[in-house]
């Protein structure tokens, strides 16, 4: 059985590159597949603009600022919702800001398609409970984890990002 990646754009800041929906699939199975995820996951990806993810991260992290993308893990210690229909684990959803994703693909010098493709890994990974917000060892091991990954999907890093 298959994973499943529902994928719904709610934006029109940005014009959806052809082939980024099968990118972002392609980056959650190389994820799930890198992590020796156990049986089928079901993830949600939701495109939007600055102004809805601004509102996000303020009523979730009480930063009233857009940001790139915000992670709604639903398991928690590796325990997760099975989907009655489709028997698939419910990861959680991963938002991205295709404004802020456009501006950070120029600023860094790559594609729009790179840039998604970081901030679904990144995100990947937050819903199977990595976390960088305290920095030190589990950032190294979650940005080393993002790398490998980029690296499988034919998407080397070409800059250093910074937090």
């Amino acid at each position: 059985m298959s994973n499943k990646v529902l994928i719904t754009n709610a934006q029109k800041a940005v014009k959806v590159p052809s082939g980024l929906r099968i990118l972002i699939r392609r980056a959650c199975n190389a994820v799930l597949e890198y992590e020796k995820f156990e049986g089928p996951a079901e993830i949600s990806v939701t495109f939007v603009d600055n102004a809805a993810i601004a509102e996000l991260n303020n009523q979730y992290r009480s930063k009233p600022m857009p940001t790139d993308v915000l992670s709604f893990p639903l398991g928690e210690g590796g325990q997760y919702d099975v989907d009655g229909n489709n028997g698939c684990k419910m990861l959680g959803d991963i938002v991205i800001s295709m404004e802020r994703a456009m501006e950070q693909a120029n600023l860094y010098g790559h594609s729009l398609q790179r840039e998604v493709a970081f901030l679904t890994v990144h995100s990947m990974l937050h819903l199977l409970g990595y976390d960088h917000e305290n920095g030190g060892l589990e950032a190294v091991r979650m940005r080393e984890r993002e790398e490998a990954i980029l690296l499988q999907l034919g998407l080397p890093r070409t800059v250093s990002y910074t937090e």
